[in-house]
């Protein structure tokens, strides 16, 4: 023992009855054991209320209310949330009004695209690079090059011009199409391209200054959404590390900048890795003077099903 120190005498701890105290884990907000042949909502009932249930469940009761407000629900999303075919559950929220706008990179037109023309998608890049072969699928190119450059003649942008291309061609797969939904039902659908990231760049009727030209249109677009998110609005970033977040980031400090208020609105972030640009620029700091952001970590192929499940009960039955 030490000359110095003697342990501290504990007869004169002050102690209080633990009823008195303030906790945070109660077995109220418990999880409920499943029962086997219970429905869906039974089974979000029995998610415990801690966390990212909470979470999740602030983030249904958003959308809902902007659904219910008609305030937008803008989907800003990656090429994986594709190819992991989530497409049909995507056109479906578009068809119910649960996401009013979506934003894509360039990759998402393409698998888009493939998916609908040829009902698969995203070869083998390995095995392709080889030979120089990734990437040069002819009607890919070919047709996402037509369908932007006679867009772009029309006055539409990158997302428009390849829905309504598809629209024209009706492949034998047009209901896996999401530009194609977004068409149809006259909901923007923006593309921002970065240059020479993505495939049909690579074809030989690529027009730089007109794929150039369709992703402004498209930005430009995608701001008249965002500064409409005012007061209730909802932007749900999906499997987007770095593109999407950087353009929602300037598309939002534009319609700022035009005098758009840009306040009190729910930003969430959902991905299998939460990113730094992600984080900064989705959930903290769009929000830092006003509104909610989350973040919900998981694959998109389990969360994204299981939030559209949630919000369909919640349209249906008129409850959050």
């Amino acid at each position: 023992m030490s000359d110095r120190y003697k342990p501290l005498d504990l007869r004169g701890v002050k102690t209080y009855p633990l009823s008195a105290r303030s906790s945070k884990v109660s077995v109220a907000d418990a999880a409920r054991a499943w029962q086997a042949g219970g429905s869906l909502r039974r089974y979000l009932e029995s998610l415990p209320n801690q966390l990212a249930v909470q979470s999740f469940r602030q983030i249904v009761a958003a959308v809902l209310e902007a659904q219910r407000r008609g305030k937008p629900v803008i989907l800003g999303m990656g090429a994986h949330v594709i190819k992991v075919g989530l497409s049909p559950i995507l056109v479906d929220l578009l068809e119910r009004g649960l996401v009013t706008a979506v934003a894509m990179n360039g990759a998402g037109a393409v698998h888009d695209f493939e998916l609908a023309y040829a009902g698969f998608t995203s070869e083998d890049v390995e095995a392709q690079l080889v030979e120089g072969e990734f990437g040069m699928a002819e009607e890919t190119g070919r047709v996402i090059n037509e369908a932007v450059a006679e867009g772009v003649r029309r006055g539409w942008g990158f997302g428009r011009a390849l829905g309504e291309r598809l629209l024209a061609m009706r492949p034998p797969h047009l209901a896996q199409s999401i530009f194609a939904a977004c068409a149809r039902l006259d909901r923007p659908c923006t593309v921002h391209v970065a240059l020479g990231t993505d495939i049909f760049h690579l074809h030989p009727s690529c027009d730089g200054a007109v794929v150039g030209e369709a992703t402004q249109r498209d930005f430009r677009l995608l701001a008249a959404v965002v500064a409409d998110l005012d007061n209730g609005g909802v932007y749900l970033n999906v499997g987007s590390a770095v593109l999407l977040p950087e353009v929602f980031l300037k598309a939002l400090t534009l319609a700022r900048n035009l005098g758009h208020r840009g306040r009190d609105f729910v930003t969430v972030n959902l991905d299998f890795i939460q990113h730094y640009r992600p984080t900064e620029n989705v959930v903290r700091r769009p929000v830092a003077q006003g509104g909610k952001g989350y973040a919900l970590t998981g694959h998109h192929e389990l969360l994204v099903p299981l939030l559209a499940a949630a919000l369909i009960e919640g349209l249906e039955t008129g409850t959050q």
